[in-house]
């Protein structure tokens, strides 16, 4: 920070020694500040790897949990489980939230926009238990436990975070854009799917990404809607098993191998959603 200060600086003149100090200063609480803001995430990297790395191996990745009592066994359930979950989740989540975003920003001077916005702002402080709530009372009690129950509740939870993205993404869309666009005499809906969203994928394939990180750590809505599967089951009408549930059972079940097998699987869920937030970042900066 202090150089690009000094290069300011009109030729021929130098900072101060009460500037130079003041910057020198103020460049220190920075990096203070973001040392602190990143210690936690780096302690609990290294906390993850001398505890669970060890863990990690073949049968971690191939093999279903050990029956009760028995050490050994794998996430292989859990892992698919997610990727399935996740996978429905995504559905709800990009296809309700960007055309809410695409509402918000499109349309503001709609009458229903002001409810739209305030449900979207109500839904985003919701607990992720509530929402587990909710999908068990209206969905679970009536067709069972079930991976479509739990990619719903996911995708519940997607829906505010791309909504907003969403629209924010939208309107960095040039307004001479659409103007464009309907100058040549297209409707305006063509001009939002053909011109608007294209030149924005970018930013809500980002918002996707992140709202996938954020939801894919959920396990509080998942024990009362997919509930949890032992064995390997690819049927998401049936209760299958998640990686931060499975997680949640091992890590409180009293045995000494479960735990080193629930710290090996958080360590791979936080490389999961570090390799989400690194697509993301990826997409934005091909922009």
């Amino acid at each position: 920070m202090s150089r690009t200060l000094e290069r300011s600086v009109p030729r021929g003149q130098t900072l101060s020694t009460g500037r130079k100090t003041v910057n020198l200063f103020m460049g220190f609480l920075i990096s203070l500040g973001t040392l602190i803001v990143v210690a936690p995430l780096i302690w609990i990297f290294v906390y993850l790897i001398t505890q669970g790395a060890a863990s990690l191996s073949t049968a971690f990745f191939t093999h279903i949990p050990a029956p009760v009592g028995e050490a050994g066994g794998g996430y292989l359930n859990a892992i698919t489980g997610s990727l399935v979950m996740l996978a429905i989740a995504a559905v709800i989540g990009v296809v309700v939230g960007v055309a809410g975003g695409v509402f918000l920003a499109e349309f503001p001077r709609h009458p229903l926009m002001p409810t739209i916005r305030m449900l979207s702002d109500v839904l985003s402080g919701i607990p992720a238990i509530v929402v587990g709530l909710v999908v068990y009372s209206l969905v679970v009690v009536r067709f069972g436990y079930s991976g479509f129950a739990g990619g719903l509740a996911l995708g519940l939870l997607m829906i505010p975070i791309v909504v907003r993205t969403s629209e924010e993404v939208l309107k960095l869309v040039p307004l001479a854009i659409r103007e464009a666009g309907l100058a040549l005499g297209l409707p305006q809906w063509k001009v939002i799917l053909n011109i608007v969203l294209p030149a924005a994928t970018s930013g809500i394939v980002t918002g996707v990404m992140l709202a996938l990180a954020r939801v894919a750590g959920e396990a509080a809505p998942l024990l009362f809607t997919a509930f949890g599967n032992n064995l390997l089951n690819l049927n998401p009408g049936k209760p299958m098993s998640a990686l931060p549930q499975q997680i949640f059972i091992d890590a409180t079940s009293g045995s000494d191998s479960n735990v080193t097998l629930a710290k090996a699987g958080s360590l791979v869920l936080i490389v999961l959603i570090f390799l989400a937030s690194l697509a993301a970042r990826t997409a934005t900066r091909r922009r």
